[in-house]
């Protein structure tokens, strides 16, 4: 998965893809991860922005960005959330989503 490879690249914290298909109607697939800083936070997110683009995956939003609190990069099927590790703690999508099949994104790391 291009996405987490990115994350992982940027030595982005606990990524987690969540199957989303047959619970959302806005994306396949969300992947949640965190940065332990605003620059941090930043470089995932710029870094999951020009991978996208590289293989012609179109990043149709991207909010959040100067604040650097919780980037969602919208990638269409794939709805990416990087977050600061304060601000993931208190939205926790994980828990929020926890009906959701997690995938195996640690195949992508090692790619």
């Amino acid at each position: 998965m291009i996405v987490a490879k990115a994350a992982d690249d940027k030595r982005a914290e606990d990524i987690l893809a969540l199957d989303m298909q047959g619970i959302s109607s806005f994306a396949d697939y969300f992947v949640i991860c965190h940065g332990n800083s605003d620059k941090q936070v930043q470089a995932i997110a710029r870094e999951i922005k020009e991978k996208a683009i590289e293989n012609q995956i179109e990043v149709k939003r991207l909010e959040g960005f100067d604040a650097a609190k919780w980037i969602l990069i919208d990638l269409g099927e794939i709805v990416v959330h990087v977050f600061n590790r304060d601000e993931r703690s208190y939205y926790n999508l994980e828990k929020l989503w926890g009906d959701a099949p997690l995938e195996n994104v640690t195949a992508a790391f090692t790619s």
